[in-house]
């Protein structure tokens, strides 16, 4: 019960009391709402303190909360214990950590977090990369883009982020021309050249892997290649991890980024026990970014 509530009490009952009972009515009320006070502000005080003994890292539930335990050994090792929160609406850590409920989030690539900062205004900003994963060329008829015949069916994503992912994939393999300046979200509209005549299919990314018999090749983010079982042997092209711009990034509330805890948080995820946990465990399919 907080004090606009137990004003709102005292307004609706003392009215209705007898005149020569509102005085001893009201000291006790007086009374207990300093003893409840007193208690709420006991408790957010010990909240408080527990808070800062910990730092709240916000991240996506599943397989960013295991990536994250292992950060977390790391980080306790240099004397910054972590607090990781896992979510399963994407929308969310970003608004709890420019709301202060969070210390830094882990789980977004910079174009997201662009977005979501020219979109609502957030006052967030990344300080360091984390991991990238790597969107995939996937064939079962070819073992490279070079030995694509005339013609050959190309599977891209239909959404902009992912499809505009594998045209540049497309193009940085020769296969391909896109017109200068489209960027990181290109359409087949920018295609100006293609010496093989490809015939660009554009599909849902929930389909595209298990339509790729049908194919000759496919472009397959890694959430749905291991979604569809689709292993690196039939993989013949991948993005590169220097300069990718869909490197995933640790944000931080602006005028935060050089605050002790976050430089140590960010030294236990740059970590050489770090780095190696993600190369053994993904085996290429997410790649540390740093």
């Amino acid at each position: 019960m907080n004090s606009t509530v137990i004003g709102d009490i005292s307004a609706r009952v003392l009215p209705n009391l007898p005149e020569q009972l509102a005085p001893a009515f009201l000291g006790r009320a007086v009374r207990r709402r300093a003893m409840l006070l007193a208690g709420l502000l006991s408790v957010a005080g010990l909240c408080s303190a527990r808070a800062e003994e910990a730092f709240r890292v916000g991240v996506m539930a599943g397989d960013g909360e295991v990536l994250m335990e292992q950060v977390a050994v790391q980080a306790k090792a240099l004397g910054l214990p972590l607090r990781i929160i896992a979510f399963s609406d994407y929308l969310l850590p970003n608004e709890a950590l420019n709301h202060g409920e969070l210390d830094a989030n882990a789980f977004q690539h910079q174009p997201y977090l662009d977005n979501q900062v020219k979109s609502r205004g957030y006052h967030i900003v990344p300080v360091a990369f984390t991991v990238v994963a790597p969107i995939g060329l996937y064939s079962r008829k070819v073992k490279s883009p070079a030995e694509f015949a005339r013609g050959a069916r190309i599977g891209i994503p239909n959404d902009p982020s992912n499809g505009g992912r594998g045209l540049n994939l497309l193009a940085s393999r020769g296969v391909i021309t896109l017109r200068p300046g489209a960027g990181i979200t290109p359409t087949v509209l920018d295609i100006t050249d293609s010496p093989k005549d490809l015939h660009i299919v554009e599909l849902d990314a929930g389909i595209i892997a298990r339509s790729l018999d049908d194919l000759d090749a496919a472009v397959v983010n890694r959430d749905w290649a291991l979604k569809s079982g689709l292993g690196l042997d039939l993989r013949i092209a991948s993005e590169a991890v220097e300069d990718n711009p869909y490197r995933n990034v640790i944000a931080v509330q602006a005028g935060h980024e050089n605050d002790k805890r976050v430089q140590l948080f960010v030294a236990a995820y740059h970590s050489d026990a770090v780095r190696t946990w993600i190369t053994q465990h993904y085996q290429g399919r997410q790649l540390p970014a740093w």
